[in-house]
């Protein structure tokens, strides 16, 4: 290509790159007199509602759809997430607690989820975002509800029976593990590698075949793990790239989780009723009676009506010994029909019935 041909397409660019920020300007005027319109329709005392997960889901949908490339759907959607974002700022920048500390996953499954104009907020525990969220502190909280490889956190579940908390949304995350070391590690001397317990499982193989005689240290998040080694010359751990970049390690084995398809399911929990948008999910707690045939009767519903069932969960109940809950979710949003009448039929049966929230599929 000659340097003139060169020269021709970076004017070009140039030209496209006024025109994108025009067009991005204008889309946050028209973010700022949303906010507006907003705020002079409301009665006296009420809060506005600036975030609304089912618009989002709905843009970001629309514009996979109409993509035509060479950028993938994934990558568009991203671009679109942050310009939302920005612009959902310009009315109210949102808060959002997540399970802690910085450079956690459950971070990334916030940004991922809100972007990166939102305030996130870290906290120790599970138990502490659901509290944050239910206090109002907080628009939002995230956490992480199943692994791919490793199954439910139970955690979580176990919060969803003592708070009553909405589920807005979902974010599925894959998961990559990296070896991490610090400036000061002797690479040859390692004795000890430190990860959250779940990581160090979905790592099992991996570690037994180059690391098989190396203490495997669990510890709170792997963030924490990265912290610890930043200061140590004789150990290692096994984060993401957050924690990498965070606290400035190296990495010396990349991507060693055992399963490359390895993804964790996180929620998104708030306090407000999420519409329909046509392709959702909702998710329920059940507790039936301890009688053969239970389980039995709590699933035909689902099965003569159609409705399909993505996770089952079985928790033990705090109201006796030996009785169970069913963390239950599946397809569909409890103001369809369909989905109404198979929760009325399972209420009759069942001792109790809670619905946790109904909320759009994860887009990205």
């Amino acid at each position: 290509m000659s340097e003139q041909e060169l020269k021709a397409l970076r004017v070009r660019i140039d030209s496209l790159d006024e025109k994108v920020l025009e067009l991005i300007s204008e889309r946050a005027r028209c973010a700022q007199e949303v906010a507006r319109v907003k705020m002079s329709t409301l009665a006296e005392g009420e809060v506005p509602v600036f975030y609304r997960p089912e618009r989002e889901a709905q843009v970001l949908k629309r514009v996979m759809e109409r993509n035509r490339g060479p950028l993938s759907n994934e990558e568009m959607a991203r671009l679109f997430r942050e310009i939302m974002s920005s612009c959902l700022a310009l009315e109210q920048p949102l808060k959002v607690a997540y399970l802690g500390p910085e450079g956690t996953f459950t971070q990334a499954a916030a940004i991922k989820h809100f972007g990166n104009a939102v305030i996130s907020l870290p906290m120790a525990a599970i138990d502490e975002v659901f509290r944050e969220v239910a206090a109002g502190a907080v628009n939002f909280g995230v956490v992480p509800v199943e692994n791919s490889t490793e199954g439910a956190v139970n955690h979580t579940l176990d919060s969803f029976l003592e708070h009553d908390m909405v589920i807005c949304g979902e974010v599925e995350l894959r998961i990559h593990h990296h070896l991490l070391i610090g400036e000061n590690t002797k690479t040859d001397s390692i004795s000890r590698i430190y990860s959250h317990a779940q990581s160090l499982a979905q790592c099992r193989k991996w570690l037994d075949a180059h690391y098989p005689n190396v203490e495997r240290v669990a510890v709170a998040s792997n963030a924490e793990a990265a912290k610890r080694v930043k200061g140590e010359w004789n150990s290692a751990a096994i984060a993401g790239e957050m924690s990498a970049n965070l606290y400035g390690l190296t990495r010396i084995a990349e991507k060693i989780e055992d399963r490359p398809d390895n993804s964790t399911r996180f929620l998104i929990i708030g306090n407000q009723e999420v519409p329909p948008t046509g392709d959702d999910k909702t998710s329920i707690i059940v507790s039936m009676s301890n009688k053969p045939g239970a389980l039995h009767e709590l699933l035909v519903p689902f099965h003569e009506n159609g409705l399909d069932l993505t996770r089952i969960e079985t928790r033990p109940s705090r109201s006796g010994k030996w009785t169970y809950v069913f963390f239950i979710d599946f397809v569909g949003h409890h103001r369809d029909p369909l989905v109404k009448a198979v929760l009325e039929k399972i209420s009759q049966e069942a001792v109790a019935l809670k619905v946790l929230g109904s909320y759009p599929k994860a887009v990205l």
